[in-house]
């Protein structure tokens, strides 16, 4: 039984396809309305009320809505930009999250072997592949910005990490500022301070054409680098399946924590679901995200329920001198709690 299917199956959900048949969706004097595979219109009355339930944006083209309540994919369709989105099944999201969590347990385990390699491979002579790809983890973690690719920058003229262009950084002394523009054309300016990284980029601002981010092999030929090769180094450090978005999730859910470990003992609910806002806020700015989208994608919910259960934070400090050591005060507790936390929850999610 494939992964996704077993997913389902704990779930008591079926995996579905949106090949399978399904329903479609029709603009029909003034309202929509909805077709089975035989182009007739469905009639009965809890299916229409399910779908409605979807809240399918009207804008959607192409939808396909599953015929089953209990399919994993309740429904797919096109953007007005033409890129497909999908629709799934609560518990198939619940599912999904638990698993993306259990999985950040895991990073955080690989993070002091991640960082001792980087810290190898940065100390070696000349602009490797190495030595190029530590330097992107890197900035990575101290920076946060998205790794980014080359499709996305060809068809939305956003840039990443791997994507970034010389007119894209300043140097000034052991100062590197970054000036672009992102995903959703939001535009980021971002100062770091590290005289190590500072001489390493003037270093490969010194090479011809327009990409930052590149290596030079044996022979003394440039080469690109790009997201792929960025993951394939973290999957070769950890022999494990990590990538870049592992980071933003990581540091998403520790800046919150930092911040909420800041906030005095909480009377009420109230006001701790205030901390809660104003720390995810904090984590948001960080990641350039919107809070709603940091909080959704890139904070584990078991630090905001601890903190909602009326348990305060110990002040916590997160410092480069900290991390050279594996990891940070604030990282190893955090980690800790998610450990704690999840060895209590997991009977009751595989059951």
């Amino acid at each position: 039984m494939p992964a996704a299917d077993n997913h389902a199956t704990r779930g008591k959900l079926h995996y579905i396809q949106d090949a399978t048949p399904g329903f479609s969706r029709q603009w029909h004097r003034g309202k929509f309305r909805y077709l089975d595979a035989q182009g007739q219109p469905v009639k009965e009355r809890q299916q229409l009320k399910r779908i409605e339930a979807l809240s399918i944006p009207p804008a959607w083209q192409s939808v396909w809505i599953c015929t089953s309540a209990q399919g994993h994919l309740q429904a797919t369709g096109r953007d007005s930009k033409g890129r497909k989105q999908y629709l799934y099944h609560p518990a198939w999201r619940k599912l999904r999250e638990a698993k993306k969590y259990a999985h950040m347990i895991a990073f955080g385990l690989q993070l002091p072997r991640i960082r001792q390699q980087v810290e190898s491979d940065l100390s070696s002579p000349g602009l490797s592949r190495q030595k190029v790809l530590a330097m992107l983890i890197d900035l990575l973690e101290n920076t946060l910005i998205r790794i980014g690719n080359d499709e996305y920058t060809k068809t939305n003229q956003s840039f990443g990490l791997t994507t970034l262009r010389h007119r894209h950084v300043d140097i000034q002394g052991s100062t590197v500022i970054f000036h672009f523009r992102g995903k959703s054309g939001v535009e980021h300016a971002l100062t770091l301070r590290d005289r190590r990284m500072a001489r390493l980029i003037r270093h490969l601002q010194e090479l011809p054409g327009q990409a930052l981010f590149q290596y030079v092999d044996e022979q003394g030929q440039r080469h690109a680098i790009g997201s792929a090769d960025v993951n394939d180094y973290l999957q070769q450090i950890t022999q494990g399946n990590y990538t870049a978005k592992d980071f933003r999730t990581w540091f998403g859910s520790l800046h919150t924590l930092l911040a909420l470990s800041e906030c005095p003992p909480c009377g009420n609910t109230a006001e701790a679901k205030k901390n809660i806002v104003a720390a995810v806020r904090i984590a948001a700015t960080r990641l350039g995200n919107t809070p709603a989208i940091c909080r959704n994608s890139y904070v584990h919910p078991l630090i905001l329920d601890h903190y909602l259960s009326g348990s305060c934070f110990v002040p916590l400090t997160h410092t480069e001198d900290q991390k050279s050591a594996g990891l940070s005060t604030a990282e190893q507790y955090m980690l800790n709690l998610l450990q704690r936390s999840n060895k209590h929850r997991q009977p009751e999610r595989e059951a």
